[in-house]
């Protein structure tokens, strides 16, 4: 008897032998923080790998989106997949992204998520600016979840409360805020509207509506600047970008009452309401020279401890930031 119950058991090890084929039970890609993407320009294939699995989230373009907040997107089998697959060998970038895939390793094991969410918690990753004690924003940090997800595998179906995607980090170009170059540090007003503002070829900084107080042709006493808040109404800030290849931006395009065709504007960033002696202040200071035509009051417009704010994103421009300076010449 003894002898049979060895062979049995003889028989149950070779069975259970492995042929070269990798067999899960579990899916465990907790010891890979990030993922990857195939492209990280539209991010429509996220993936992780190991060296004989991979984990595969396939979503359309802009469903991942860079501002803070919490994204969810149902679980199917056309637009929003999600799929685990176990190969006979080592896996790479090529067999996931290739136009064409290699012939191996082969899939040995898949599943499919048919049903579930997709929960995306997005923030946003930012450094301190390098000239003053602002910040700007870097990139975002996705943390991806599944809730509740369906897996249809080759033993049936398997239904999991949650299960971690892991992170996914993306990087976007810091603000921009190096005003063209001027020896006199001038900003500029508008004639036809209420702005006073300074540029670049590819941004512009503009305070709107801006309190006719501020710039009154009277010379501020030392360290004691004229101050008004940021509001819905007076003093509103905005900075603005252009989309890459529609145009440059010039005096003219920053003055006109209605927006020209060229260039596209590709980001607006709002500045936030002030709280007196904190935040979303313009300070003004004036001093006064003497020409010919009369005398020269010049305003150097800061703006003080200014965030601004583009949907649920924001950074901060510094303690003391400076658009620039307006002459205003009064004959008498």
């Amino acid at each position: 008897m003894k002898k049979y119950a060895a062979l049995v058991l003889f028989a149950l090890f070779l069975n259970g032998c492995d042929d070269g084929n990798l067999t899960v039970d579990i899916i465990d890609f907790a010891d890979i923080a990030e993922g990857q993407a195939c492209d990280i320009t539209t991010n429509t294939l996220l993936y992780k790998l190991k060296p004989q699995e991979a984990l595969l989230l396939q979503m359309p373009e802009g469903s991942i989106i860079n501002d803070p907040g919490t994204y969810t997107y149902p679980i199917d089998s056309n637009t929003h997949r999600v799929v685990y697959r176990a190969y006979d060998g080592a896996v790479s970038k090529d067999n996931i992204c290739g136009t064409i895939p290699p012939s191996t390793p082969k899939v040995t094991e898949e599943w499919l998520g048919t049903d579930g969410t997709i929960e995306i918690a997005t923030t946003q990753n930012e450094e301190p600016n390098k000239t003053d004690d602002g910040t700007r924003i870097t990139g975002y940090t996705h943390s991806i979840i599944f809730k509740n997800i369906t897996w249809s595998k080759p033993a049936g179906i398997q239904v999991q409360p949650e299960f971690e995607f892991g992170l996914y980090k993306t990087i976007v170009t810091p603000a921009n805020l190096t005003f063209k170059i001027n020896p006199n540090g001038s900003a500029y007003e508008c004639d036809e509207v209420n702005r006073v503002y300074n540029y670049n070829n590819s941004f512009y900084l503009s305070i709107d509506d801006i309190d006719p107080a501020l710039l009154v042709n009277q010379v501020t006493p030392g360290n004691q600047p004229r101050t008004s808040l940021i509001t819905a109404t007076q003093n509103k800030v905005f900075y603005r970008t252009a989309k890459a290849e529609t145009g440059s931006i010039t005096p003219a395009y920053v003055c006109a009452k209605v927006q020209p065709a060229s260039p596209i504007i590709e980001e607006t960033w709002t500045g936030q309401p002030g709280k007196e002696n904190e935040s979303g202040i313009i300070a003004v200071t004036t001093t006064v020279s003497t020409i010919a035509a009369g005398q020269v009051y010049t305003h150097t417009i800061v703006l003080k401890n200014v965030t601004l704010q583009k949907g649920n994103s924001t950074f901060k421009l510094g303690s003391n930031f400076v658009l620039g300076k307006i002459d205003r010449i009064d004959p008498n």
